[in-house]
C-alpha cells in the first residue's frame, strides 16, 4: 500500500500484539503494521490453523511473527498469551483488541447461552486481555490499546442486542481506563467500524447479497468500507501520531449510524 500519511518507520522497533489475528480486520492490521515498521507481532485466535496461514502473510510484510492459540474467554490463558509476547519479544507496545464474537438474532430469539458466550468474548476476554497487557505497559511506562467497537454501542442495535451491549462496556471500561492509565503514558482508545468486507463479515453477518445490497444503499459515502480502510484508522490510533488522544472513540462507517435508516436492513 502506499504511504500517503503515514511515515514508513512510525511503529519502528515496536511489538504488537493483536486478538483474532488470524483472518479478516486482526490478519489486515498485523500486515499494515509490520509495513509500518513493527519489529515483531503477535498474532493469538482460537484457531491455529488460521494464526499459521496468517503469519507468513504478516513476516512476508516485514515483522517477525509468533502465533498464540487462545480464548480469551480464559483469563489463564491470556496471561498466558502476554507472558509468551514478552518472552519471545521483551515487550507490548501496542495491544489491538480484535477478538470478537456475534451473529444476528431479535432478542427474544436470544438464548441466554447465546447471550453469555458473545458477553464473554466481547466485554470480559476484552477486559482481560487489556488488564494482562496494560500491566506490562505499566512497567514499561508507556503503551496504547485500541479495541475494536461498534457505532450502534452507543445508539442501540436491533438484532444485535448481545453485541451492542458488550461494546458498549468496552467503551466505557476503555475510557475508564484512559484515565486511570494517563498517568503510566498508556493510552487506551476503541474504533468503531461501520459496514466493511471481509471473509468474515460475509460470511457471519450479511452473507446475503440482497441484504448487502439494502446496506451499501443506506450508507451516506454509497458503499461498505474496506478492511484497509479500517486498519489504517487502527494505526492511526495506535501511534504517536495520535499521542494527545485517549479515551476517545473513532468512528470510521462512512457516515452509515448518522443515517436512522441504516439499521433497518439488520432488523429483517
Amino acid at each position: 500500500m502506499e504511504d500517503v500519511i503515514f511515515n514508513s518507520k512510525v511503529f519502528k522497533d515496536q511489538i504488537i500484539l493483536i486478538t483474532g489475528g488470524g483472518t479478516g480486520l486482526g490478519k489486515t492490521s498485523g500486515i499494515r503494521f509490520a509495513e509500518l515498521g513493527a519489529s515483531g507481532i503477535l498474532i493469538a485466535g482460537r484457531r491455529e490453523e488460521k494464526l499459521k496461514e496468517a503469519a507468513p502473510e504478516i513476516e512476508k510484510a516485514g515483522a517477525a511473527v509468533e502465533t498464540f492459540a487462545v480464548d480469551i474467554r480464559d483469563a489463564n490463558r491470556v496471561e498466558e498469551m502476554v507472558k509468551r509476547c514478552i518472552e519471545r519479544f521483551g515487550r507490548i507496545d501496542v495491544l489491538l483488541n480484535n477478538a470478537a464474537g456475534n451473529f444476528p438474532v431479535l432478542a427474544e430469539n436470544l438464548s441466554v447461552n447465546g447471550w453469555n458466550a458473545v458477553v464473554n468474548i466481547v466485554l470480559h476476554g476484552t477486559f482481560y486481555c487489556t488488564r494482562a497487557a496494560g500491566l506490562q505497559m505499566i512497567k514499561q511506562k508507556k503503551g496504547s490499546i485500541v479495541s475494536v467497537v461498534h457505532p450502534q454501542a452507543l445508539q442501540g442495535g436491533p438484532g444485535n442486542v448481545h453485541s451492542v451491549s458488550a461494546k458498549a462496556g468496552v467503551i466505557v471500561m476503555s475510557r475508564t481506563l484512559a484515565v486511570e492509565w494517563a498517568k503510566y503514558n498508556i493510552r487506551v482508545n476503541t474504533i468503531a467500524p461501520g459496514p466493511f468486507r471481509s471473509e468474515g463479515t460475509d460470511k457471519n453477518l450479511w452473507s446475503d447479497e440482497q441484504l448487502r445490497s439494502k446496506i451499501a444503499e443506506a450508507i451516506p459515502a454509497g458503499r461498505f468500507g474496506t478492511a484497509d480502510e479500517m486498519a489504517n484508522a487502527i494505526c492511526y490510533l495506535a501511534s504517536d501520531y495520535a499521542s494527545y488522544i485517549t479515551g476517545h472513540m473513532l468512528v470510521v462507517d462512512g457516515g452509515w449510524s448518522l443515517e436512522r435508516e441504516g439499521f433497518l436492513p439488520l432488523m429483517k
